[in-house]
This record gives structure tokens, sequence and C-alpha cells, in this order.
């Protein structure tokens, strides 16, 4: 291992890769070549191996620590690192995961140049944020039609085909962002009302500080798709701020965009039905992730990102587009 470059750590694509971690109580270092996490045991010290080059983003939460040789481990492999509280969910609930991305790396230049060719152009900005919501409703189309496991448990698109269909015509004519949160707003309550009545939670509320599983899940679980939207932002190379939904002067704005993409079709459902099966946070975790890779979430935000940039918003390319 300590003869590998950089590059050689990078072989397998990020939109490829299987792994995520969460990691709490534990210590994260370089030993023999390798990265390990060190977890204390009553009787002896546990070491586990993390698979870097297969693996996109690492989310450190309490009790942890990391040394200089790990993190530069990390960086070669092209591993974006996350500091957040408990459960997944930030120590400060008003801000978000803050992310440490390498910067030993040439990125592509094509998608950042191309984003930028539009995004000081209010209507085309507007166009690329119609574009985006209308991925997402796709995406959620095809997950929910596709997943068995969610369909045995009464989700289904066919239910919802008012609010879908509304959700598109709104988007459509919308005449500013203004006007495209507020049908995002609308669409994700009907999407919360759904879920809970399909789970026996019919008095839930959204509440990110709530104790609730189904608001922690939901909390655990948007933090997991923002390391994928931040680690696809990052490849392409395209800062943050230049976000089309979320403001101008909202930090990490454009992840919020990204993950938006996949965040009702997986961590929605799952939240409520792991929830109503009283699951611990890591039986919904390894869920999620499992969830993300069937249903190729990475490749799907990926596939949108760079077709925006590109501007080609047809949903055939979205869909279709190979990395």
């Amino acid at each position: 291992m300590d003869d590998l470059s950089p590059s050689d750590l990078k072989t397998i694509l990020h939109s490829k890769r299987a792994n995520m971690y969460y990691l709490e109580h534990c210590r994260v270092m370089q030993k023999d070549g390798r990265v390990l996490y060190l977890a204390e045991a009553k009787r002896e010290n546990l070491y586990f191996n993390i698979p870097i080059a297969n693996t996109t983003v690492l989310l450190l939460g309490t009790g942890t620590s990391i040394t200089q040789a790990a993190m530069r481990m990390l960086s070669q492999a092209g591993v974006l690192v996350g500091f957040c509280g408990g459960g997944g969910t930030p120590l400060h609930m008003a801000t978000e995961v803050e992310w440490f991305t390498p910067q030993s790396e040439y990125r592509p230049t094509e998608y950042l140049q191309g984003w930028l060719s539009f995004w000081f152009d209010d209507q085309k900005r507007l166009d690329a944020a119609k574009a985006f919501q209308l991925a997402r409703l796709s995406y959620l189309k095809q997950v929910w039609q596709a997943s068995r496991e969610l369909k045995l448990e009464g989700f289904d698109v066919a239910e919802l085909a008012g609010a879908l269909d509304t959700f598109v015509e709104r988007t459509e004519t919308a005449s500013k962002s203004a006007d495209l949160l507020l049908t995002e707003a609308q669409l994700t309550k009907a999407l919360y009302k759904h879920a809970a009545n399909r789970t026996q939670k019919t008095s839930f509320k959204r509440q990110h500080e709530a104790d609730d599983l189904a608001n922690r899940f939901l909390n655990h679980g948007n933090y997991l798709a923002y390391g994928l939207a931040a680690s696809c932002l990052w490849v392409l190379g395209i800062p943050h701020g230049f976000a089309v939904m979320h403001g101008k002067t909202r930090r990490g704005a454009l992840v919020f965009d990204a993950a938006d993409l996949i965040k009702d079709a997986i961590v929605l459902p799952w939240a409520f039905v792991c929830a109503k099966e009283n699951a611990t946070e890591q039986e919904f975790r390894q869920q999620v992730l499992q969830a993300f890779i069937e249903h190729k979430a990475m490749d799907f935000i990926f596939n949108t990102i760079k077709a925006i940039a590109l501007q080609d918003y047809s949903e055939d390319e979205i869909t279709e587009q190979q990395l």
C-alpha cells in the first residue's frame, strides 16, 4: 500500500463506490499502509480496516479522533471526511456538516465552466432549478415503482398522482425560485402525510430537533445524502455556492440541491418504515445505504449534475447517461 500513488487509489469511480462510513467513539489512524479505526473493548483494542479506495464519505461522530497520516491517505483516495454530532446529525442543529475535501487533485473543468455559463443568467438558473425538481420526481417514481419492499409497506405513487401532477404543473409554470420552493414544500408535505399514513404515524410533524425515531432517522439519512452530494460536486469541481434552488448566501447550498434529488425517494420512506419497526440507527443506516446502492443513487446524482452543467435537461439523458 505504501507504494501506491494517489491515482492508484482512485481507480474506482466515485459513482461506483460502495461504502460510506459513520464512526463514533473510536480513533482513525494509519497503520501498515492502511487506514484503520480503533475501538476500545474491555480487555483488548479492536482494529477494523476501512477500504478507502472503495469509499466515498467518512462521517466522524462523537468521541472520535483522526491522525494526520490517516487524513493524508484518505485525501489520496479522494474520500470526503465530515465531522458531525451523534447519530450522524450536527452538533449544532442550525449548521450543516463541515466537509474536508481533498486538495491534491486535478479535476475536470468542463462542468464548472458549463455551470458558470448559465448560472449568472436568472432565467437559465431558474430553468436549471426546474430540471432539478423534475429529475427528483422522476427518480422518486422510478425507485418507488421498482422497490418491492416499499410496495409491501404501501408506498404507491399512483395514490399520489394528483399531488405529483400538481407539482409538475406548478414547477413548469414557476416564474421565480421562490415559487419552486413553495411547490417543493407542498410536495414534501404530501409525501410526509402519505408515509405517516402508511406507517401508522398520523400525528407526525417534521421537526429537526424532535427526538422521535422518524425525525431522527430523517436527519440521519439526509446527512448521508449530503455526503453523496458533496462528493459528487467535489469530483466534478463545482463549488457548493453555485446553487439553483437554495439561494446565493446559504452555505453548502448546492449540496442541498443535489441531495434533494434522492432524499424523497429513499431517505423519507425508509425513515418512516424503520421508525415503525423500532429499528436502531445502525439498522436504519444500513438499510438506506443498501437502497442507495440498489437504486444507483450516486449514479443518478452524477448524471443529473453533469447533464445540467452541460445544459442537456432531457430526462433520457439524465437517466441513461453512463459515467
